[in-house]
C-alpha cells in the first residue's frame, strides 16, 4: 500500500522522533538538513542511526532520512552514519540534475554492501525546490531505479529566485510554484513514482489542510507531506479511498478480467476502456487491495 502521510521531524530531537513514529503517519522523515543546526549535524546523525536501529524492524512505519544536499559537505557523512540503521529510504533535497541521483545511488550501493543489505533495497525520494533542479526535472525520471517518490517545495525556491514570498495577496501560490507542482505530477507519472503533494505551511488550519488534500487527490497526488503530527489524521483520511470507491474499483477490475482480453467493457450503463482500468487499479493500490 502506498504511504499517504509523510511526516517530517528533526533528527536531533529524540522526543519528537518518537512522537512522529507514534503519530499514525505512514512514513516519517527523520531530518538531518534544514531542521538541524550546522553545529548539531554530527549529533543528529548519531541520534538518527540509534533511532533507526531501535525502531526500524518492528514499528510498521516507513522510516526515511532526509540527508543534506550534495551541494553541502555533509551528504556522504550522513549516509555513512545512518545506513547501519537500515532506513527505508533516503530523501534527497535540492537535486540539480540526474547526476545527483546517480551519485547517491552509487553511495547507497556501496553502503548496502558494507552493511549486508540487499543492493537496491534503499529507496530514494526527492523534491524539486531549486531553480536549476526545477528546470532539470525531466531528467530525473530515469536517473535511478531507486527513485520511488517525488514531491515539490515552495519554501526554498523563492530564495533561489530572489522573491520575497511564495504567495500573492489572495494567499495563492505564484505561478512559478503552481507550475512546479504540476510538473511534479508529470515527472512522477513519467518515472512511475508516487506523486506526493507539498506541505501545508499553515499547520493550525485544518480547513485549509483538508481543502489542499482533497484537491491534490483529485489532481492525481496519492500522498502529502506533513510538518506537524496534528496534520497526519486529515491527510490519511483524505488520501484513503472510501468503501464505495474500492467496491466500484474492484468491479471495474473484475469486469476487465472477465472480458476475454477486450479493450472496452460495459458496466452500469457506461463504456469503460483501459484508462478506467488503470484508474481503478490505482484506487485499489491506494487502499491496499490487490489489483489483479
Amino acid at each position: 500500500m502506498l504511504a499517504k502521510s509523510y511526516l517530517f521531524t528533526p533528527g536531533d530531537n529524540d522526543k519528537k522522533m518518537l512522537k512522529a513514529k507514534n503519530s499514525g503517519a505512514d512514513a516519517v522523515i527523520l531530518c538531518l538538513e534544514d531542521a538541524v543546526a550546522e553545529s548539531n549535524k554530527k549529533t543528529a546523525r548519531e541520534k538518527v542511526r540509534q533511532f533507526l536501529q531501535a525502531h526500524q524492524q518492528r514499528c510498521g512505519v516507513q522510516l526515511w532520512v532526509r540527508v543534506n544536499s550534495l551541494s553541502s559537505p555533509h551528504t556522504l557523512n550522513d549516509l555513512v552514519a545512518v545506513m547501519p540503521g537500515r532506513p527505508f529510504g533516503v530523501f534527497l533535497p535540492k537535486p540539480s540534475d540526474a547526476d545527483d541521483f546517480k551519485t547517491v545511488d552509487h553511495y547507497l550501493t556501496a553502503l548496502e554492501v558494507q552493511n549486508n543489505l540487499a543492493v537496491g533495497s534503499t529507496q530514494i525520494m526527492s523534491v524539486a525546490e531549486s531553480s536549476v533542479g526545477t528546470i532539470n526535472q525531466n531528467t530525473f525520471t530515469s536517473a535511478s531505479s531507486r527513485l520511488s517518490g517525488f514531491t515539490w517545495g515552495a519554501e526554498d525556491l523563492p530564495a533561489d529566485i530572489g522573491a520575497t514570498t511564495n504567495r500573492d495577496q489572495d494567499d495563492v501560490h505564484f505561478l512559478i510554484h503552481r507550475m512546479n507542482r504540476a510538473n511534479c505530477l508529470l515527472v512522477a507519472s513519467a518515472g512511475n513514482m508516487q506523486a506526493i503533494d507539498g506541505i501545508c505551511s499553515d499547520y493550525k488550519s485544518q480547513k485549509k489542510l483538508r481543502a489542499e488534500c482533497e484537491r491534490a487527490r483529485m489532481e492525481g497526488f496519492t500522498g502529502k507531506l506533513a510538518i506537524h503530527p496534528d496534520q497526519v489524521e486529515i491527510i490519511n483520511q483524505c488520501f484513503t479511498p472510501s468503501t464505495d470507491e474500492v467496491t466500484y474499483a474492484r468491479r471495474v477490475v473484475d469486469a476487465f478480467a472477465n472480458a476475454n482480453g477486450a479493450g472496452t467493457v460495459g458496466l452500469d450503463g457506461r463504456m469503460l476502456d483501459l484508462p478506467h482500468l488503470k484508474q481503478a487499479q490505482r484506487v485499489l493500490r491506494q487502499s491496499g487491495s490487490a489489483t489483479t
